[in-house]
């Protein structure tokens, strides 16, 4: 007996392993995605889905290149892209969930000359842009 496929048949048995294996990539990444904005809201107590609105009305994207944020470009701050890996906040204080949403706040504290504003954001608003800054 002998048995053979059609070429749609081989295709659509292709794709379909295809699909499968995307939907698990897929799955994974969401999964790693979604570990991250647990731990980010466990040490900040903040919520990183709040922060891109936030991000926008405190123009913090006007100043620091910020990944996912839309026009998050900006050129004058350093960038915010992997601040969880770093070491240092700004390069003068260690890098932890309070001092990150300290700086956010009144930067001046740790820095009085520094050429980041205050821009009058509070510390629930600094948390979750602290969690969405740790997230990524």
């Amino acid at each position: 007996m002998s048995f053979t496929l059609s070429r749609w048949t081989a295709f659509a048995i292709a794709t379909a392993g295809i699909l499968v294996i995307a939907a698990a990539v897929a799955g994974l990444a969401r999964s790693e995605r979604q570990q991250k904005e647990d731990v980010a809201r466990a040490i900040t107590g903040g919520d990183p889905t709040r922060a891109p609105a936030l991000i926008r009305r405190y123009g913090c994207a006007g100043c620091h290149t910020i990944s996912g944020i839309p026009g998050g470009d900006g050129q004058v701050g350093g960038s915010l892209t992997g601040l969880r890996a770093r070491v240092y906040i700004a390069g003068v204080t260690t890098n932890s969930p309070d001092n990150l949403v300290r700086w956010i706040v009144k930067p001046q504290v740790f820095s009085p000359r520094t050429a980041m504003p205050a821009t009058g954001i509070t510390e629930a608003d600094a948390r979750d842009v602290a969690a969405y800054l740790y997230a990524q």
